[in-house]
């Protein structure tokens, strides 16, 4: 195997919006480059002429970290980007300035003092901003319903009987009430948000869908009890490919659901999560847990037990990080879950069949045909021969597991 040679400079870029700084140093720390000041525009013809594949580069992450990380990494040695919390001492400085940052990045590398993050591949950018752009359509949905709601009770008025507040049928309603001229332009544009929000509600839900139905390790994170399509892809696009993570707790520690730990001397002692990591896994986790505690039996009797001694929302995280743990289990080892219902397991795939979209299933499948092919990956549900669903019942195809040997 080749041995790569080791960088002999290491540039540190502060990056700002419209220009950034270039330091660079020695493997002694020695400044032997720079300081310069780059507009951003000129980042390829700067780099071109003053980079080589002997420099190593480290800048902070910010707005710009994925446009400046895809320009250099192929001119240079090796691009870092670390999270800023972890060059506190630069951050934090009392004389900071975009020099001594630069300066300051640039010598801690050289000194091997830095740990760089991830950075995620187009495809993993792209669903985490599909994600993000969902949740802020909902989040200005629940402003204007607060908003709403929130004139109701200044006027004490009652809503009509029926139906969703919000739907069209009520929009009549809502514009001949008694209010301000004022009152009536925002009640209007209130409307008008949550019908817009909706639209492109829609529209992301039916990108996020036909992501997952492309995307076969979906299937192994839905079989788990609280995680639908939403939560699937949410897990998926942070943390990427199972292979990162050598083990469970790491992924635990990455989405900030460890506990933390104070051992010094004879001292040892550990605290609530530590919240330092990634905030959409850990939040989705949670949700998780929260469903998995009402619908399943084991996670039901793990709250049962948890509850009495630490408290139900303690509880309900605790539950959220195990669930975790499984899904590291079911990505890295492509296994069945080992608390898994196969009915419960089965009506899971059902829904999701339809939620992706039957005509987005492989080969043409149905939504019962998808069923049963998952439930035949996962080696479970060789038995089952109908799903119930509500009042009614489907039948199954027959299970494609052998019988086993004797």
């Amino acid at each position: 195997m080749t041995e790569i040679p080791k960088p002999t400079r290491f540039v540190g870029l502060d990056i700002h919006k419209e220009y950034f700084v270039a330091t660079g140093v020695n493997a002694l720390q020695e400044t032997v480059f720079g300081p310069q000041r780059v507009d951003n525009q000129q980042l390829e013809t700067w780099m071109h002429k003053h980079l080589t594949s002997q420099d190593a580069v480290v800048l902070e992450s910010t707005t710009n970290t994925y446009e400046f990380y895809d320009t250099l990494l192929p001119q240079v040695h090796s691009v870092t980007v670390v999270h800023p919390p972890h060059v506190a001492l630069i951050t934090r400085a009392q004389v900071k300035t975009d020099r001594k940052a630069a300066l300051g990045l640039a010598q801690l590398h050289a000194a091997g003092l830095l740990v760089g993050i991830w950075i995620p591949p187009q495809p993993i950018r792209d669903l985490r901003a599909l994600i993000a752009e969902r949740y802020k359509m909902v989040r200005l949905q629940t402003q204007a319903k607060n908003r709403l709601h929130s004139l109701l009770h200044r006027h004490h008025l009652l809503p009509p009987e029926g139906g969703d507040l919000f739907s069209p049928e009520h929009r009549n309603w809502w514009e001949k009430l008694a209010l301000t001229p004022l009152e009536h332009v925002n009640v209007q544009c209130d409307l008008d948000t949550l019908e817009f929000a909706h639209e492109q509600l829609d529209r992301l839900q039916n990108c996020i869908a036909k992501a997952a139905a492309e995307d076969p390790r979906i299937p192994l994170l839905v079989q788990l009890p609280g995680i639908g399509i939403l939560t699937a892809v949410t897990i998926l696009a942070a943390i990427g490919k199972i292979e990162r993570f050598p083990d469970a707790k790491q992924l635990v520690g990455y989405a900030g659901l460890g506990a933390r730990v104070h051992e010094s001397g004879k001292l040892f002692q550990t605290g609530r999560i530590t919240k330092a990591g990634r905030r959409d896994l850990r939040h989705v986790m949670v949700e998780a847990g929260q469903q998995a505690a009402r619908t399943h039996e084991h996670w039901k009797s793990e709250l049962e037990r948890l509850e009495p001694r630490i408290g139900r929302q303690k509880a309900i995280v605790a539950i959220g990080r195990k669930l975790l743990v499984a899904v590291w289990h079911v990505l890295a080892k492509e296994m069945v879950d080992r608390f898994a219902d196969p009915t419960q397991v089965a009506c899971s795939f059902f829904a999701y069949a339809y939620k992706v979209g039957v005509k987005n299933l492989p080969d043409g499948q149905s939504a019962l045909q998808y069923t049963r092919a998952q439930l035949d990956r996962l080696g479970i549900g060789k038995d089952l021969t109908e799903i119930p669903w509500g009042s009614k019942t489907f039948k199954l195809p027959p299970s494609q597991l052998s019988e086993p040997a004797h």
